[in-house]
């Protein structure tokens, strides 16, 4: 599917909404490494962005992104609408990633 057929609105402008195939979602659990732990710990001390935690939330959040997808296309779906995300920590160092939407069929207006 096209990422471009994917929005947080409710609506795709230049499409009409023909089917709703209902909900849609990508679930991960990551956990961080020990060194991946530490090297954060340690960027943590000089401030700003801490690359290592920032880069392991961009691949997670694309992997549930792409895991809705793929659900959505299962179902016959062409675009995804009110895509979200959602985290929850399972446990010390263990997030679980959700992405859903609503998936659904559209055609050019």
């Amino acid at each position: 599917m096209n990422h471009s057929m994917t929005t947080t609105g409710f609506a795709l402008d230049g499409y009409r909404i023909t089917r709703n195939l209902g909900v849609v979602r990508g679930i991960t659990v990551r956990s961080r490494s020990i060194f991946g732990t530490i090297g954060g710990a340690l960027q943590t001390l000089a401030g700003g962005n801490i690359s290592l935690f920032t880069e392991l939330c961009e691949k997670t959040r694309a992997e549930a992104f792409d895991m809705m997808l793929a659900h959505a296309e299962q179902l016959g779906a062409n675009a995804v609408i009110g895509i979200r995300y959602d985290a929850t920590e399972l446990m010390q160092g263990v997030t679980e990633m959700v992405c859903y939407g609503t998936a659904v069929v559209v055609q050019a207006a």
